[in-house]
């Protein structure tokens, strides 16, 4: 078989699948097949993960603890 007629082949059956796919779940099926929705058409973007380098980790930490003594000398001051 050519590369042309497997293609040719394979376009037809996901017509047919696309056609059961519509009688199935209740929806008039065009030529076409049928027409997705936004949100089915734009893949969804994902987050870049974000690393901390252990220096940039390190000074988040010691910020923090600058924070807690200052918070806890204030309260300290309260009483």
């Amino acid at each position: 078989m050519a590369v042309k007629d497997i293609l040719v082949e394979i376009d037809q059956e996901i017509a047919r699948l696309q056609q059961a796919k519509a009688l199935l779940s209740g929806s008039v099926a065009s030529t076409r097949g049928p027409k997705a929705t936004k949100a089915e058409k734009a893949p969804k973007k994902r987050k870049k993960k974000r690393n901390i380098s252990p220096e940039g980790r390190r000074r988040i930490a010691e910020a923090v603890k600058r924070r807690w003594a200052a918070q806890k000398k204030a309260a300290a001051a309260e009483k």
